[in-house]
């Protein structure tokens, strides 16, 4: 009788997710396979992105007496992979000096080189068996390709805290140099009518230094004050501050009555939607209409923002949040990647596409219930 598969939630955590995750999740699916009668070893193929490399996790059902080394040696040559075999198929092969039943179940290709599960059974494999190992092999790359996506998030994020922090140096310098300039300037204007505008200009670059702080605090994740949050009420504190951009195009922005709690940090996440409702706004035609929908899931909620403008090209595409990339006249290019940075840092995701009406869509993921 077959078990049924049992995928372990705990490991499957995209915000604890390490290296070992996936050969923990290896090992258990390929104790799983061990138990179903007549697989007497199962031997699991796995390309871990933390160490860029192909690794292996075997399994011998209870008293079964190991393989020899040589036969090792050719199962792990891969000398009988032909021809590079279609992925979800299973394939019987002849292992030299094994008097046994052997498949292989190839589940995806990654640097040339294969990821699959090994069989070694006492008899051939009945139907139902075959079936039972496709949808491990379907859980094993659902996994991965989590596994994998997790990693690639990772390394943007290292990426991003680089960019941000070489930014936020530089940009002290200059502030710095203007900042002395504008208190000599304040000095020497005491009594000066032009007193007050070099006053001005003195806070004004305090501002932007405490700004620039918050800017750096960004791309440190510790450094992230999640709280319980209203989005609704987050949103429309968005709008509020950007109601002259609005006014100016006769911009209107339609929002749901319905509302969610968030675990978020709330001046990081009120600075994502600043940004991207304030391009919204930019690329909206005179009189135009935003769109601000979320649907709510039990453990998320999928946020879009959609506007009327003339879309995204597929420069746009690739680029868009890429550093120092914009469309916006004057713009630097940073506002977008920034917006990345800090859902990335609240374990979320956030993506652009083409609105089914055109215009630009983007999307944010974010948590409900789960720790940050």
């Amino acid at each position: 009788m077959l078990r049924e598969i049992i995928l372990p939630k705990e490991e499957i955590s995209c915000q604890t997710m390490t290296a070992s995750h996936i050969q923990k999740f290896c090992q258990l699916q390929s104790e799983q396979l061990t138990n179903q009668y007549p697989i007497l070893l199962a031997r699991i193929v796995y390309y871990d992105c933390y160490f860029k490399t192909h690794k292996e996790v075997i399994n011998y059902a209870n008293n079964q007496v190991q393989i020899s080394p040589k036969s090792l040696k050719y199962l792990r040559s891969e000398s009988w992979l032909i021809n590079f075999p279609s992925v979800g198929q299973i394939y019987e092969l002849k292992i030299p000096d094994i008097h046994l039943f052997s498949y292989i179940f190839p589940i995806g290709y990654r640097n040339q080189k294969p990821e699959y599960i090994q069989i070694i059974a006492e008899e051939a494999l009945a139907k139902n068996v075959q079936e039972y190992i496709k949808k491990s092999a379907i859980l094993l790359s659902n996994y991965a390709e989590i596994y994998l996506d997790h990693a690639r998030q990772k390394t943007e994020i290292r990426l991003l805290e680089h960019l941000l922090h070489r930014i936020g140096h530089q940009l002290r310098s200059y502030l710095a140099l203007i900042g002395l300039y504008a208190k000599n300037l304040c000095f020497g204007l005491k009594d000066h009518p032009r007193y007050e505008e070099a006053n001005i200009i003195c806070q004004s670059i305090e501002d932007i230094d405490t700004n620039l702080t918050a800017l750096i605090n960004c791309g440190q994740s510790e450094k992230l004050r999640v709280t319980p949050r209203d989005l609704r009420n987050l949103v429309i504190e968005s709008i509020k501050s950007l109601q002259p951009l609005l006014s100016e195009k006769k911009v209107k922005i339609s929002i749901p009555e319905t509302s969610a709690t968030l675990l978020i940090d709330y001046l990081q996440i009120k600075q994502v939607f600043n940004n991207i409702l304030s391009n919204a706004i930019y690329f909206s035609p005179e009189s135009g209409m935003i769109t601000c929908n979320w649907q709510i899931f039990q453990e998320e909620v999928l946020i879009k923002i959609s506007d009327q403008g003339k879309g995204l090209s597929p420069e746009d595409m690739q680029k868009i949040f890429t550093p120092f990339y914009t469309r916006r006249p004057g713009g630097t290019g940073l506002g977008l990647t920034i917006a990345k940075k800090i859902i990335l840092d609240h374990q979320g995701n956030l993506w652009a596409q083409s609105a089914s009406q055109g215009g630009a869509q983007f999307c944010i993921i974010l948590s409900r219930s789960k720790n940050i």
